[in-house]
C-alpha cells in the first residue's frame, strides 16, 4: 500500500464512549477497515450514537511494518486535529424508559437532561444517563425520596451559560400570606365534617365561629372568605344609613390597600387622620374631625383602627392609647372597629389575651391566613345583633360559602397549633433586623427598636439603591447570582421581599421559614448591603 497524506473521512454510526464535556479524538486506520479484519460491533441501536462523526484518518506505509490495531484515544498534541463530539440530543421518549422513569426531565437545552433527584443537569446521551442512573449517589437520593427537588419554572432564568441551576435555596418573605398548609392541616381539612353554611348547617364553621367569639369575649362571629371582605362588611354594617362617614388612619390598610371599597361599594365617605410612627393617631385631632349636625356634611358614624399596623412596621398599638381611644369613642357615641388582621401577633407583644386588646371595640376582623398558615378565611366578631346584620351584607357581597367546613377546619388547626408559636416569627424578624443594623450601612438601614412582631421595614437611601432594585437584587432573577457570591455565601440564595414605597422594603416572617432560612437571609442581606455601601457617591455641582 502506498503511503498517502492524512485525510479526513466521515464514518457513520460509529460506536464510542463519551464523557460529559467534549473529547478530542484521533483515529488511526487504513483506507479500508474491512480489509484489515477489523469490525465495528454493537451498532444495533443506531439511536444511541451520533448520526455522524468526523475523524482524522492516516495511512501507514506497508514497508514500515504491519498495521497496528486501530485505537480511540484523547490527544493533546497540537499537530493532531482537535474535534469536539457532543452527546446526542435529548429525546423526550427517554423519560418514559424504565431506567429513567421518575427522575429524568428535560434540561435547559436540547442536548441536556435534568435529574430531579440530584438537582443536577446532565448531558443527554443515553450512556451518560445510564452511568448517572447507576451511580451510588443517585441511587441513594432516590432511596431517600428526594425525587421532587426541582428548580421552579419561574426562576429558570437563574441559570448560567452552561444551563446549570444556580438556585438552591429560595426564601419568600414578601408576605405572611405565602404559606403552604402543612400536612397536618390538610389532614384536618380532609377529615372535617361539612354541611351547607348558607343554611347554617356546617358544623365545623359553627365550631370555628364559637371558638373565636369566646376567644375575643364577644357574643358572636361570622366566617367570611377574606380579610378585605371582613373589613368591608364591618364598615357597611355600622354605616347602615346613607351619608355616613368613617374616620381612619391615613396609612391604614383599609384606606390604602382595599381599592376604596367602602366608597366604591358602600357609598361611605372616609376622612383620614395622620398615623404616628407607632400606628396611633392624635386623639385631639380625632375629636376635631368629628362632624357636627349640619346638612352640608356627611354624618360621622365610625372610627377604625388597625392592630398590628402593617405600614408602620407591624407595630402593636399601645394598650393605654387604646383604652383612651375607647373612652373617647364612648364619649362621642361613636362605635369603634378594629382591623385585627394580625391581632394575635399584637397579643403576643403585650403578653395578654386578644380579648384584652378588643374589649372596647364594637367590631373586630380577625384573619386566619396572615401568619397562621391557613389557606383562606377571616372572622367578623361583634354582638349578636351586629352579626345578624353582617350576615345580610356578606350575602349581597357574594361571600356566602356552602361546604366551607374544610376551610374552617384549617382555621381551627391554625388557632390551636400555629398561633402559640408566633413568638418564633417575632424572634426571627428581630434577628434579621439586628443583622442589618450591625452592618452600619448608609445605603440600607432599619429601625431596630421599631421591630416588634413579624414585620421588618428596610429603608433605602434612594441614591445607590431604591426599594425595587434592592428587591430585584435579593431575588437575583434579573441579575445572575455570580460565582463570587456563591463562594462567599457558601450556597446560592434567593430572597423575595416586597417594595411598599419607593424607598421602603417590607419583609414578613411566617411559619414556613425555618432556622436555616434565617441564616441564609442574613448572609444574603449582608452581602448585598455591603455591595451598595462600596459604591461611590455621585457628586454634582449646581450653579445658581
Amino acid at each position: 500500500m502506498e503511503a498517502t497524506s492524512a485525510k479526513e473521512k466521515v464514518v457513520a454510526s460509529m460506536k464510542a464512549e463519551y464523557i460529559e464535556h467534549s473529547i478530542e479524538v484521533t483515529h488511526f486506520a487504513a483506507s479500508d477497515i474491512e480489509t484489515q479484519g477489523l469490525s465495528m460491533t454493537g451498532l444495533e441501536e443506531a439511536a444511541d450514537v451520533p448520526t455522524e462523526m468526523t475523524v482524522s484518518v492516516e495511512e501507514q506505509d506497508p514497508n514500515a511494518g504491519s498495521l497496528e490495531v486501530m485505537e480511540l484515544k484523547h490527544s493533546i498534541e497540537k499537530k493532531k486535529k482537535r474535534i469536539r463530539i457532543y452527546s446526542q440530543k435529548f429525546r423526550k421518549e427517554w423519560m418514559q424508559m424504565r431506567d429513567f422513569h421518575g427522575w429524568l426531565s428535560e434540561g435547559s437545552g436540547p442536548d441536556r437532561a435534568y435529574c430531579t433527584a440530584c438537582n443536577k443537569e446532565l448531558l443527554a446521551g443515553k450512556s451518560e444517563l445510564l452511568k448517572h442512573a447507576n451511580g451510588k449517589k443517585h441511587k441513594k437520593r432516590l432511596a431517600e425520596g428526594h425525587m421532587n427537588m426541582t428548580v421552579p419554572a419561574d426562576l429558570s432564568s437563574v441559570l448560567d451559560e452552561t444551563g446549570m441551576p444556580h438556585v438552591l435555596r429560595i426564601v419568600d418573605l414578601r408576605s405572611d400570606t405565602v404559606t403552604q398548609p402543612s400536612r397536618e392541616m390538610k389532614e384536618a381539612m380532609f377529615d372535617a365534617p361539612v354541611g351547607d353554611d348558607v343554611f347554617s348547617e356546617d358544623p365545623t364553621v359553627k365550631a370555628l365561629e364559637e371558638k373565636v367569639a369566646r376567644m375575643l369575649e364577644k357574643e358572636a362571629a361570622l366566617f367570611v372568605p377574606s380579610g378585605t371582605m371582613a373589613n368591608l362588611i364591618c364598615v357597611l354594617t355600622h354605616c347602615w344609613g346613607r351619608g355616613s362617614e368613617i374616620i381612619v388612619g391615613d396609612q391604614s390598610h383599609l384606606h390604602l390597600w382595599a381599592q376604596g371599597g367602602i366608597a366604591q361599594v358602600g357609598s361611605v365617605h372616609h376622612r383620614t387622620v395622620k398615623n404616628l410612627p407607632d400606628g396611633t393617631f392624635s386623639l385631639q385631632e380625632l375629636r376635631s374631625l368629628v362632624r357636627g349636625d349640619d346638612p352640608h356634611w356627611p354624618v360621622t358614624t365610625l372610627v377604625c383602627i388597625e392592630n398590628t399596623h402593617n405600614m408602620m412596621g407591624g407595630k402593636a398599638l399601645p394598650l393605654q392609647w387604646m383604652d383612651d381611644l375607647g373612652a373617647l369613642c364612648n364619649e362621642l357615641n361613636l362605635p369603634l372597629h378594629m382591623d385585627g388582621a394580625r391581632l394575635i401577633n399584637a397579643s403576643v407583644v403585650h403578653g395578654t389575651s386578644p380579648a384584652r386588646l378588643v374589649q372596647l371595640c364594637d367590631s373586630v376582623s380577625l384573619c386566619l391566613n396572615k401568619g397562621l398558615g391557613a389557606p383562606m378565611g377571616s372572622l367578623v366578631v361583634g354582638t349578636k345583633e351586629f352579626i345578624t346584620r353582617a350576615l345580610r351584607v356578606r350575602k349581597v357581597l357574594g361571600g356566602g360559602l356552602h361546604q366551607a367546613g374544610m376551610f374552617a377546619a384549617a382555621g381551627l388547626y391554625a388557632l390551636d397549633h400555629i398561633a402559640p408559636k408566633l413568638s418564633q416569627d417575632h424572634s426571627n424578624a428581630r434577628a434579621i433586623a439586628q443583622s442589618v443594623s450591625e452592618v452600619h450601612s448608609s445605603a440600607v438601614t432599619v429601625d431596630l427598636k421599631g421591630v416588634q412582631t413579624n414585620v421588618v421595614l428596610l429603608h433605602c437611601d434612594n441614591i445607590r439603591v431604591n426599594a425595587k432594585k434592592l428587591c430585584q437584587r435579593l431575588a437575583s432573577v434579573s441579575i445572575q447570582v455570580t460565582d463570587a457570591e456563591s463562594e462567599e455565601l457558601g450556597e446560592q440564595i434567593v430572597v423575595m421581599m416586597l417594595p411598599i414605597t419607593e424607598t421602603t422594603v417590607r419583609l414578613m416572617l411566617h411559619c414556613d421559614v425555618k432556622n436555616d432560612d434565617i441564616k441564609a437571609v442574613i448572609k444574603k442581606l449582608k452581602y448585598i448591603i455591603q455591595e451598595y455601601d462600596n459604591m461611590m457617591y455621585l457628586e454634582y455641582k449646581i450653579s445658581v
